[in-house]
């Protein structure tokens, strides 16, 4: 159940007043379970949820407009090939053949699941 209004003031004013405290007892939260906190950390990083999230973030700020972000990643992750040369597409940072999602830089609209050669052949028009 959410808190009421009062409870969110109370709750504001206690946080406040007793800012260095609670800091404090982060710090030492942290330092007696530091090792638990960065495996929890690690495992998070390598999930598919983080790895969609962060796809989807990124996009939105390269200016990507989509009606259904989620029904968006599940294409661009099920495409396998790029949907213009037809080379088989892999996941990653580097290289020719790395996945891409090309988007119109006027509309923001979703185009194509491309590879990085044929991405980068675009803007050469």
């Amino acid at each position: 159940m959410p808190d009421t209004e009062a409870q969110s003031r109370a709750k504001k004013k206690y946080r406040e007043k007793n800012k260095e405290i609670l800091r404090l007892k982060q710090n030492e939260y942290y330092e007696k379970n530091k090792v638990d906190i960065l495996e929890r950390r690690k495992e998070y990083i390598l999930s598919v949820s983080h790895k969609k999230i962060k796809n989807i973030s990124q996009w939105k700020s390269r200016g990507v407009i989509s009606d259904n972000y989620d029904e968006l990643h599940k294409y661009y992750i099920d495409c396998n090939i790029c949907e213009n040369c037809n080379v088989s597409l892999v996941m990653g940072n580097f290289g020719a053949n790395k996945k891409c999602l090309d988007h119109d830089h006027e509309t923001g609209l979703f185009r194509k699941v491309l590879c990085n050669t044929c991405n980068n052949e675009r803007w050469k028009f």
